[in-house]
């Protein structure tokens, strides 16, 4: 009998952005790239990194969808497309939202148990 393997499942868009997200150098990328489109020297020169890791920074911002680049002659800039982050705080927000609602469930519960010890 053949080995079997489950299928992988893919990252999901809303997992590359978050991981995308969890890195500082990323964040501040995409915080300045929120100013306006910039070219990639740039962009690079706040940090203290050779070019090839910056690009690898700016590879993972491309691929999760955050940012969106286009190469005129030898130059490269980069923008920010804030959709996919949208609808990371979309999911934020639900995911808020349902904690919200079992946190007011249990206050009810705690005051109802509260109630009934001082009868």
């Amino acid at each position: 009998m053949p080995n079997y393997q489950e299928p992988q499942n893919p990252k999901s868009e809303l997992d590359n952005v978050f991981q995308a997200l969890a890195d500082p150098t990323r964040r501040a990328v995409l915080s300045r790239l929120t100013e306006g489109p910039a070219t990639v020297s740039d962009l690079a020169k706040p940090f203290d990194m050779a070019l090839p890791s910056f690009l690898q920074h700016l590879k993972v911002l491309e691929e999760s969808g955050l940012v969106k680049s286009k190469k005129q002659g030898r130059v490269r800039t980069c923008e920010a497309q804030l959709l996919r982050l949208t609808e990371a705080e979309e999911w934020i927000a639900h995911q808020r939202a349902v904690w919200e609602g079992r946190l007011d469930r249990l206050d009810v519960y705690l005051k109802s148990l509260q109630s009934t010890d001082k009868e």
